[in-house]
């Protein structure tokens, strides 16, 4: 078994790399396991123009940044180290198991992220950074008029739609039933749109996207109408997909030899968590960024999750009983 750590997070992309920022600056020793690279979904991202106090910046100019700077305090980063369970001790400690080590800890953070879940069609791949997107928040001022196409139709789809045509010229919203699964004041805030003179919002019902077509950008889309199997090719300057999220917590779930799920997990598979506190069901394991329930998907409030497990990390170490009282205003007297 390999050193014991103050503190393990699982995960080195913007909540992971925030967390460590702080735990190593307050002299806890900090080790982050990383399955692959640095960065995570961010390190795919070309232009970040919403993150305070930068102007504009790449992904990985950001990542490089966030974890020299966690180094600097000490941190220590394993790239290329999957996580495969945890177990919690009999002294209370966390056993993380990895493909090839065992570490351990007084505590975890689990920051994984999650995965956008992608249409599977030609094209996709190919145009990420250079048409497609799956975040209409972070993406959709460079597509300001443009005509964009908008796959989806739960809550997210519509929120982020609604959002597209704020900027978009024309935004084509298509979805593959013929209603939306969306709750039923977001349906009537969408259709009211798609109903105004001039509205530069149409909805295709019944339809899904088979191909994603272009020179170098995104110049259209393939449409086919899953009633009658006619196609079409649908001119057009960007696709935004918006079927869910997929979250790594994978190597949390019950199975081979493991009675059950490591900690709290919904039927989707975020984990489940008080979100004031960003306490899991498991005392000392913590949860930030995408993979926990709640969560809003954006880079800044993914490192303002990682920062305030950190600092919940700390009241733990201070009085371990903490974590089995209720959420409350204050913390302790005087504050922080």
């Amino acid at each position: 078994m390999s050193d014991n750590y103050d503190c393990i997070i699982i995960g080195a992309g913007p909540a992971g790399l925030g967390a460590a920022l702080y735990t190593a600056r307050d002299r806890l020793k900090t080790l982050i396991l990383e399955k692959f690279m640095p960065g995570g979904q961010i390190n795919n991202t070309e232009r970040i123009e919403n993150y305070p106090g930068i102007e504009r910046i790449d992904g990985p100019g950001l990542i490089e940044r966030m974890q020299k700077q966690a180094q600097t305090f000490g941190a220590e980063i394993k790239n290329g180290t999957e996580v495969t369970s945890l177990e919690k001790l009999k002294d209370g400690k966390i056993s993380v198991h990895c493909d090839k080590d065992t570490y351990t800890a007084r505590a975890v953070i689990l920051a994984p992220g999650s995965d956008y879940r992608k249409l599977g069609v030609p094209g996709e791949d190919k145009f990420r950074g250079s048409g497609v997107s799956y975040c209409g928040t972070c993406d959709a001022p460079f597509f300001r008029g443009k005509h964009v196409v908008a796959v989806g139709g739960g809550n997210t789809a519509v929120e982020e739609t609604l959002h597209l045509t704020k900027f978009a010229a024309k935004v084509t919203m298509i979805h593959r039933r013929d209603e939306f699964r969306a709750s039923k004041v977001l349906i009537e805030e969408l259709l009211e749109k798609a109903n105004e003179p001039n509205s530069n919002l149409t909805i295709k019902y019944s339809t899904t996207a088979t191909a994603i077509r272009g020179k170098g950008k995104v110049q259209s889309v393939r449409l086919k109408n899953v009633k009658n199997n006619k196609e079409e090719d649908y001119a057009c300057d960007g696709v935004f997909v918006f079927v869910g999220m997929v979250p790594n917590t994978g190597f949390l779930k019950g199975g081979a030899g493991r009675p059950g799920d490591f900690v709290e997990l919904t039927d989707r598979n975020f984990i489940k968590c008080d979100c004031a506190y960003l306490r899991t069901s498991v005392p000392g394991v913590f949860v930030a960024g995408d993979c926990r329930v709640g969560a809003a998907m954006q880079l800044a409030t993914a490192v303002g999750d990682g920062v305030l497990a950190a600092m919940m990390l700390k009241q733990y170490f201070r009085d371990p009983k903490w974590w089995n009282e209720p959420v409350s205003d204050v913390l302790q007297p005087g504050g922080w």
